[in-house]
């Protein structure tokens, strides 16, 4: 059986859409999904409840948490939290480390998330572009190994999408992975290769954005 990997990228978040929520929020480097991105998280959703997939990993950023939440519960599947995943912790988009919400508040409104699990790899702020592709790349190839030969699908930010590709293709993913809000990759092990089918499918959404934003 050949194992499939399936990488998305969360939703629409609210300080894209309006950029004065950063001003005041409590949590400015964890915004929540957007009105439109709840819409394009459940697109997501339907988009993969077809597919056989057999376990969920977010980014424990509230937007992936979101995002994985429509796909678990139209899968009804747990949703592993592995800050491998994570944003890229970028100090010229972040003053400082970023707060994230606790797994406690988390799970009063995500119910689905695994408190069993225990993340693979640790996220340090501040870190480069080449730190992030690496743990980024560290993590994906980490899960498939340990979950092979069963399908995966791993929900991150746009940075970390294109790290967990490489992790597997390699710098052949730069300039062919297209990170947009909600988009999927799909990777699939032909021993001894793995191939990239998906480069950042949109096609499950109503609305895609023009520009690609990481930040």
């Amino acid at each position: 059986m050949s194992q499939i990997i399936w990488i998305a990228r969360h939703a629409n978040r609210l300080d894209f859409v309006n950029p004065d929520w950063f001003l005041t929020a409590e949590r400015r480097y964890d915004p929540p999904l957007s009105d439109d991105g709840m819409v394009q998280a459940q697109q997501l959703a339907n988009r993969l409840k077809t597919e056989k997939i057999h376990h969920i990993f977010a980014s424990p950023f509230l937007r992936t948490v979101q995002t994985a939440s429509a796909v678990a519960s139209v899968l009804d599947l747990p949703i592993k939290l592995e800050t491998g995943l994570s944003e890229w912790l970028n100090p010229k988009w972040m003053t400082e480390e970023p707060e994230r919400h606790s797994m406690q508040e988390l799970l009063e409104i995500y119910p689905y998330i695994d408190v069993s699990y225990t993340p693979q790899i640790a996220v340090n702020y501040p870190e480069t572009r080449q730190q992030m592709r690496q743990r980024s790349a560290q993590t994906a190839r980490c899960l498939a190994s340990e979950y092979s030969p069963e399908n995966i699908l791993l929900i991150a930010h746009g940075a970390s999408v294109l790290g967990a590709a490489m992790g597997f293709v390699g710098n052949s993913a730069i300039g062919k992975v297209k990170a947009s809000l909600c988009s999927l990759v799909k990777i699939v092990h032909q021993e001894p290769d793995w191939l990239l089918e998906l480069t950042g499918d949109t096609s499950h959404l109503t609305e895609v954005e023009e520009v690609v934003r990481f930040n």
